[in-house]
């Protein structure tokens, strides 16, 4: 508990003291009415000055409705009439509230910042052979060699130097198998060093590091508000002005216009109207909904960015997967070489000699199964985007690629249709040379996620590839996907998402999940756009609104449960709070209520919105 929680504890356990004081002493003497207030006045201010200060202060702002003015109103209306006791617990029940929504909310925080509690203090900063210092994270530099001792928490991303570990990336994947680091190996912050001792060269600044960004990003997830929580906001913009001219009217015209009516018995009734109005359980418990449902997802290794984008997920109709990467490994084999004259062997030196200027996967298969030690002349080399490469390599053409490829250089090429592998056709000097198979592997639990998201009752799944058909249809088949467009180059995947989107039913949401990577404009364009998050990596949190940060499949059909499960508490919240209040709200204009039901309504209400709304927190999935 912080320090203004237990100065509001204080306040509010000696108020109730001095309340319980006062009321007993109005029992047993007899008083004067000014006495009697006296009385009250002492537990009243103590726990209704911090209410009043804030109402006076906001006025001045021009912020003139809000809950504390509503509080401020109505109590002191209560103290006019001659209500002291009820003036003054309305007051203590209402600071009561208001300690139990701070506490609730730092607990919603401590759940996320306990899972990302990912930033240690202090770095070892390597300063001769053996010797180190202990900085702050953010003066160590780039090119710096840290220390990082078992049990230590990684404080900036680097390349292992030397050491041999086991390191605990639960905090940022939710899961808790570690995995082993060596040197050359890519390590990043926020994991557990677990076994050895690791020197790290550091390769980005603190401030750019995988732990900072995450931690800004959930801190800012608050920022971007789902549309039931923006409805809320607006209603209670308007729904607050409305009820306090209600309680003017319902305090002012009855005695006006009943003859022998009660100014005391109207205006009563008016402050009981105003205290059920307090909009206070649906201003506090839908942010905290979905606030704690971000913190539920960032619990099991699923960054959302905002509320919003948990709100979208809740409505998912069509989930679309990039291949390669996202359904699967993205860790491909040459499987098989045909060749029409030259050698088997040759033909792969002559398209690895073109493929090592790309980084791409199937290019990097190729150079390793050429295993081809020779320097070549490389020159020319011309990425053609979605089709392939084209070289001089020793001062000869070569042109590595699709289908696509060889049509668009006019090269005579045999088909390969049959094949289930992808095929890189090589042609060298003009002439086809021949075609290397490549095969991918499967993701594990690609086929259960797709299952799965077919039993939440996602209607329909799509796979897109710029791979040919027969391996696109290959793969939806093993996986049980609804459908596959293949041989899109990356224009035509936007284009192909459009349409997707077209078809989509009213209230119908689009996921695409892609490797965070390549495929930026889709994760863009679609209504939510999940990556692959690689550990962490700055292309995957940067382009989408969702990250599934251990690249893991499964835990988007998670995902989308925590998302349904939030907005059922949050709804839940909404019509609780919104029945009870009307109904006493009826009954407090027809004087059928009390001041003790209208706290009811207001502080009661918030406290069960609250403790429903802290239950996301708790959800399994």
């Amino acid at each position: 508990m912080s320090r203004a929680q237990r100065r509001s504890l204080v306040q509010i356990l000696a108020a109730g003291v001095l309340l319980a004081a006062a009321a007993a002493a109005t029992h047993l003497v007899e008083m004067t009415w000014w006495q009697e207030a006296l009385c009250f006045v002492p537990a009243y201010l103590l726990v209704g000055f911090k209410v009043l200060k804030e109402a006076a202060e906001n006025i001045c702002r021009g912020q003139v409705f809000d809950e504390n003015f509503l509080m401020a109103l109505a109590s002191v209306a209560a103290f006019a009439t001659g209500q002291y006791c009820e003036a003054a617990s309305v007051m203590l029940f209402y600071r009561v509230g208001e300690l139990f929504e701070s506490v609730a909310v730092d607990r919603s925080r401590r759940s996320i910042s306990a899972m990302m509690d990912l930033a240690p203090e202090t770095a070892n900063r390597e300063t001769g052979e053996g010797q180190y210092e202990q900085v702050d994270p953010s003066e160590v530099a780039v090119g710096d060699v840290i220390i990082v001792r078992p049990g230590e928490r990684v404080p900036l991303d680097g390349v292992v130097l030397s050491g041999v570990s086991m390191v605990d990336t639960s905090a940022l994947t939710g899961e808790s198998v570690p995995r082993t680091v060596r040197p050359g190996d890519d390590i990043i912050s926020g994991c557990i060093n677990a076994s050895g001792a690791l020197r790290v060269e550091v390769h980005k600044r603190y401030e750019d590091s995988t732990v900072a960004r995450v931690l800004e990003l959930v801190e800012s997830a608050a920022d971007r508000k789902a549309h039931t929580e923006k409805f809320i906001t607006r209603f209670a913009r308007i729904y607050t002005p409305v009820v306090v001219i209600a309680a003017v009217i319902l305090a002012v015209l009855p005695p006006l216009l009943i003859a022998g009516a009660s100014w005391a018995e109207w205006i009563n009734r008016a402050c009981v109207f105003l205290v059920i109005s307090c909009p206070c359980a649906l201003v506090i418990s839908v942010p905290m909904g979905f606030f704690g449902g971000v913190g539920a997802a960032s619990k099991m290794g699923v960054l959302v960015k905002g509320g919003n984008y948990l709100e979208a997920m809740a409505h998912t109709s069509c989930v679309v997967f990039d291949k390669t990467g996202t359904l699967t490994q993205g860790v491909f084999a040459v499987t098989g070489v045909e060749s029409r004259r030259m050698d088997r062997q040759e033909l792969l030196r002559w398209a690895a000699a073109c493929e090592r200027m790309s980084d791409h996967p199937i290019a990097l298969s190729i150079v390793a199964a050429a295993a081809d030690e020779a320097a070549h002349e490389v020159t020319e080399v011309e990425n053609r985007s979605g089709k392939g490469l084209t070289a001089l390599v020793d001062g000869t053409p070569v042109a590595v690629g699709n289908a696509a490829l060889m049509e668009l250089l006019g090269i005579a090429y045999q088909p390969c249709t049959q094949s289930a592998s992808t095929v890189v056709y090589c042609a060298v000097n003009g002439q086809y040379e021949g075609a290397i198979l490549i095969s991918d592997r499967v993701k594990d639990g690609a086929a259960e996620t797709i299952a799965a998201l077919h039993r939440q009752g996602v209607r329909r799944t799509v796979m897109l590839t710029g791979d040919r058909q027969a391996v696109g249809e290959a793969v939806a088949a093993q996986l049980g996907l609804d459908e596959v467009r293949a041989e899109l180059l990356p224009a035509d995947k936007v284009t192909a998402l459009e349409s997707l989107l077209a078809s989509q039913p009213k209230n119908g949401t689009l996921l695409y999940v892609g490797d965070g990577v390549n495929d930026a404009p889709v994760l863009t364009r679609a209504d939510v756009g999940v990556a692959m998050g690689q550990l962490g990596s700055d292309a995957a949190i940067e382009a989408a609104d969702v990250v599934l940060m251990d690249d893991d499949p499964r835990k988007l059909p998670r995902a989308i449960r925590l998302a349904r499960k939030t907005m059922t508490i949050v709804t839940e919240n909404i019509v609780f709070a919104l029945a009870v209040k009307l109904v006493i709200l009826v009954l407090g204009a027809l004087g059928l209520a009390s001041m003790w039901l209208a706290v009811f309504a207001d502080v009661g209400v918030s406290v069960l919105a609250i403790c429903n709304s802290m239950r996301v927190l708790a959800v399994k999935v």
